[in-house]
């Protein structure tokens, strides 16, 4: 600020004719210049934890519907034997297949659409894998953890009480 001042001062007497105006430093002016893109990166990533938080409610959802309407079949396998364990192998094994198949289905969509991000992309190349298999890890775990939560409700029937219900 205090050198823009003197530089105006200095040109203004020179010839004072001369219009001085939006005088900012060279960083402002980059910071400007990015404004768009860094807009649209931040709304990307916003959408994108938002895409993160609807996939993990879908899958503990599905999950959860598919624990309580398979609560006799589960009820039966523990009545005959099966042990916790194999219960909780079983939801999370469904939940990793329903996690699996939506990655798959996003991976692909991810490679088709690369095209249209490589305008908000800066350094980094629009198939960059290793962004890829980080997306892909993350989901993996997601799906995990929201998998693991209903595995270990379905673990806790009751034999008794699942028989005697009724779908």
């Amino acid at each position: 600020g205090a050198v823009a001042a003197a530089i105006v001062r200095q040109i203004q007497s020179v010839d004072p004719t001369i219009p001085v105006y939006d005088v900012r430093t060279m960083p402002d002016r980059m910071h400007a210049s990015m404004a768009r893109q860094r807009f649209a990166a931040i709304m990307l990533g916003a959408f994108s934890v938002f895409a993160l938080i609807l996939a993990a409610v879908g899958v503990y959802g599905v999950l959860s519907y598919l624990v309580s309407q398979g609560s006799h079949d589960i009820g039966v396998r523990m009545a005959l034997g099966a042990p916790r364990t194999s219960i909780v192998g079983m939801v999370l094994r469904q939940g990793m297949e329903l996690t699996a198949a939506g990655v798959v289905l996003g991976l692909i969509g991810a490679v088709f659409l690369s095209r249209v991000m490589a305008t908000l992309l800066f350094g980094v190349s629009p198939r960059d894998w290793s962004i890829f298999l980080a997306a892909t890890a993350t989901l993996l775990i997601v799906g995990v953890i929201c998998s693991f939560f209903p595995a270990l409700r379905a673990a806790r029937v009751e034999p008794a009480i699942a028989l005697r219900q009724r779908e």
